[in-house]
């Protein structure tokens, strides 16, 4: 029926979803973690828990945003190479890119350990929330290394076309956090140390069972091991492959540490209209967050495909899978905006008790449902432009919608009281559609097949 209706052909439909489907339960799985700890301490302490583990959260997300900047780049390469025919050289990406993580996952460990309760403190104007977001954050910071190793662990099978993997061994880790993050908050009272615990733990056990597959072993009767082995016995540095990964990553690296950096200003301004605005925001963030799982799937696609076919020189094949995505994004993205929409008020219920609460918790539900529509096509075309090693204009588009329109329109509440909060639902609105805009342009324009050519393996080789 897709097919019939112009969406995407069916055998491109087919790779698609075998792709996605596992990475869109992958990223729920791994967004549930912290819709949990948010909905655990709400229901257990109030509003004020659920704005510190947002203040605390957003130092989480920049520093996985700059690890999956990383990740995005071994996605490209490993594609690229792997569907060139060069596994020796994609393994060496899959070497060059953990030592990466390790040495930018240590120092930051280290820094949100130590400085949490001030760096929770530049964000919020409530002692007590402080202290529920210093607590959480100082506890799940050691789980950050773990993530960044997650994170390179589940790109690299991305790029080989296995994403069931992954998704077993995500799937596997996100229950597990359920199970010890209740326990910890519900069963022995510990709180936001509680919730915390629970990630951190479920994290490291997720990296444990990784490595077994990532260093070519197989989980089950053949199954789940890397064609692309993690090894250390080749030369730990390879200069080429070093400066092609930071080409490609660093803007990645810049796009999502922008899109990270960008909740600090809007945590900031909310924390003007009080702990409920804080609680707000970091509701409808979180439940757009869990949305844009669909993404996860859709974008991790785009980026192998197109990846894998321009490594096979077939260019107008990589188009035609990206352009695809893209239109299945579209429809799967208003129907799941749909419903979120409707049932907003009783999602909001969900984090939030008291019905006053819950009224504006519901407006910003709301809205996020509406901005996934643009924040699902833009994952989709971001992630073609990924495949094909194309990551600046993606970099450029991020600060645009971030910094030229959803801050100042936040901005804008504090300053025209009749505004208010609204400032900031424009902000939500804003921040997805200026990239999409700009990244359909760019991938339109056929340029990332001239960018792409200097990343391919020799046909002649």
């Amino acid at each position: 029926m897709l097919a019939e209706a112009g969406v995407i052909e069916e055998t491109r439909l087919r790779a698609t979803v075998d792709l996605a489907w596992p990475r869109i339960v992958t990223g729920f799985a791994i967004m549930s973690k912290r819709t949990v700890d948010l909905a655990l301490v709400g229901l257990v302490i109030g509003p004020t828990a659920v704005a510190g583990l947002t203040l605390a959260n957003a130092f989480w997300m920049v520093a996985k945003f700059l690890a999956i900047g990383l990740a995005g780049g071994t996605v490209a390469l490993v594609s690229q190479n792997y569907g060139g025919g060069d596994t020796e050289r994609a393994a060496s990406v899959v070497r060059l890119s953990v030592l990466l993580a390790v040495a930018l996952g240590i120092p930051t460990v280290a820094f949100f350990g130590l400085a949490a309760e001030p760096l929770v403190d530049l964000l919020g104007q409530d002692s007590e929330s402080v202290g529920y977001g210093a607590t959480y954050l100082a506890v799940v910071a050691p789980g950050l290394l773990f993530e960044f190793l997650n994170l390179i662990a589940s790109r690299t099978y991305a790029g080989v076309s296995d994403t069931l993997t992954p998704m077993a061994v995500r799937a596997g880790g996100a229950v597990a956090n359920i199970a010890l993050s209740a326990a910890f908050v519900l069963g022995l009272d510990m709180g936001v140390a509680g919730a915390a615990l629970g990630t951190t733990l479920a994290t490291a056990l997720v990296t444990v069972v990784f490595a077994w597959g990532m260093t070519g072993r197989s989980y089950f009767r053949g199954r789940g091991a890397s064609p692309v082995p993690l090894t250390f016995s080749g030369p730990l540095l390879d200069r080429e492959l070093l400066r092609q990964i930071g080409q490609v990553s660093t803007p990645l690296v810049a796009r999502r540490a922008a899109q990270g950096l960008v909740v600090f200003p809007l945590l900031a301004i909310a924390a003007t209209f009080g702990p409920v605005a804080v609680a707000a925001v970091g509701v409808g963030r979180q439940v757009r967050a869990l949305l844009g799982s669909f993404s996860w799937g859709f974008s991790i696609a785009a980026s192998t495909l197109v990846g894998q076919e321009l490594g096979a020189s077939e260019e107008s094949e990589a188009e035609a899978y990206g352009w695809g995505i893209v239109r299945l994004s579209v429809l799967v993205y208003l129907v799941a905006a749909a419903v979120v929409v409707i049932f907003a008020n009783p999602i909001a219920g969900i984090f939030v008790n008291e019905p006053a609460n819950r009224a504006l918790s519901a407006q910003f539900v709301r809205v996020a449902a509406i901005s996934v529509v643009a924040l699902g096509v833009d994952g989709s075309i971001t992630g073609a432009l990924r495949g094909a090693g194309d990551t600046r204009i993606p970099f450029v588009s991020a600060l645009a919608g971030l910094y030229l329109a959803a801050v100042p329109l936040a901005w804008l509440g504090t300053v025209v009281p009749a505004l208010g909060t609204g400032g900031l639902l424009l902000a939500l609105l804003a921040e997805t559609a200026v990239p999409m805009v700009v990244n359909l342009w760019r991938f339109r324009s056929n340029r990332w097949k001239v960018v792409s050519r200097g990343y391919r393996p020799d046909p002649s080789d």
